[in-house]
């Protein structure tokens, strides 16, 4: 992966986010996107060996769109400043854990994993699983390797109070008010420029793998 003309792109468009320097621009981006999925073929390969429920899909489709709907939208710039992808077993993470990477510059890059605002039948059974079976998700959480690079359950989905159906003094209130169960690890744009970034990568990826099981568990 050719990092630095990954995030120059990046840069680039972000200060010139308009049809007209996109055109001027697009075989630039074009470019960057090559590298982009080059990068992600590397991933992939590593990430099959940790998930192997990945093992069938197409890297090189796993990447977003970098084109915005702006269609219900006050920002009406047309394109993402940044490059993301998403890997789950039935594709890019529709209603099912898996592992999303985002490339974006200012040290904004990151690896991210778990289940990304599941539907309501599914919130519900990750809830009851958390009610009935605190210890494994406790165990994960707690894990030495899990630590060293999450904090805990991104903290940016929640209700405020008690879920319907729950006491407010529930032991795992903290983790039932979750309305989406993720983590994510930000680097440095020196560690997206590293020659073994993707290495890197995959270690934080077998720490996620274990959120993972336990949310497809509970949804199965």
């Amino acid at each position: 992966m050719n990092a630095p003309l990954i995030l120059k792109f990046l840069k680039n468009i972000a200060k010139n986010n308009n049809r007209e320097w996109f055109e001027k621009n697009k075989s630039v981006y074009l470019e960057a996107k090559s590298s982009f999925e080059d990068f992600l073929e590397e991933l992939h390969k590593e990430l099959v060996k940790i998930d192997g429920s990945l093992a069938a899909l197409n890297p090189r489709k796993a990447g977003f769109r970098i084109y915005r709907d702006v269609r219900f939208s006050k920002d009406k710039r047309p394109y993402k400043i940044n490059m993301g992808a998403g890997f789950s077993a039935n594709g890019k993470m529709e209603q099912e854990p898996g592992f999303y990477v985002h490339l974006e510059p200012g040290n904004k890059s990151m690896i991210a994993g778990g289940m990304y605002m599941p539907n309501p039948d599914n919130l519900a059974k990750i809830r009851q699983e958390i009610d009935y079976n605190p210890k494994d998700i406790l165990k994960i959480l707690n894990d030495k390797e899990f630590k060293k690079y999450f904090k805990g359950l991104s903290d940016w989905d929640r209700v405020k109070t008690a879920p319907k159906g729950y006491s407010k003094d529930h032991p795992q209130i903290e983790l039932l008010k979750n309305k989406s169960f993720t983590v994510s690890h930000l680097f440095t744009d020196s560690e997206v420029s590293d020659a073994k970034f993707v290495m890197k990568v995959s270690s934080i990826c077998k720490s996620i793998n274990k959120l993972n099981e336990y949310l497809r568990h509970a949804i199965a």
